[in-house]
């Protein structure tokens, strides 16, 4: 029974099959069910999805059929939070992504209930003036 790595990407969870486990260098993962989940194929000019491709002369994170996942964040310019004896890691938005999204002034959408539990989204109301009030306790 192969081992698998649950990753946290955007608001979904993935299942990646384990290449070589776990060991000094981090976490190693199957290529080819790393592509197929994340969608980033490694090719001679660099990391790709689609016709996008981030080029990447440091492949020490690449052995065979095996990629190492702090490499492969590192490479995405995304940040990484990971627990090899959980087998979780969680893999962030990118740092010019989320400079993006805050120049354009657009909140995210996001659903929440009301206080009779019918949800409503943020999307509802574009182009609407919406208050929104958080609170915490702490």
């Amino acid at each position: 029974m192969a081992t698998t790595y649950s990753i946290l990407d955007e608001n979904r969870t993935l299942e990646i099959p384990a290449a070589a486990g776990i060991d000094a260098d981090g976490i190693w993962l199957d290529a080819a069910a790393t592509q197929q989940a994340l969608g980033w194929q490694l090719k001679p000019e660099g990391l790709c999805q689609g016709d996008v491709c981030i080029p990447v002369r440091d492949r020490s994170w690449v052995e065979g059929d095996a990629i190492e996942l702090g490499g492969l964040a590192s490479a995405l310019g995304r940040p990484l939070a990971s627990d090899a004896d959980e087998r979780a890691a969680a893999l962030g938005t990118a740092a010019a992504s989320r400079a993006a999204s805050l120049a354009s002034l657009e909140a995210p959408d996001f659903s929440l209930p009301d206080l009779a539990g019918r949800m409503h989204t943020l999307s509802e109301h574009r182009g609407k003036k919406v208050l929104l009030i958080a609170y915490a306790s702490w």
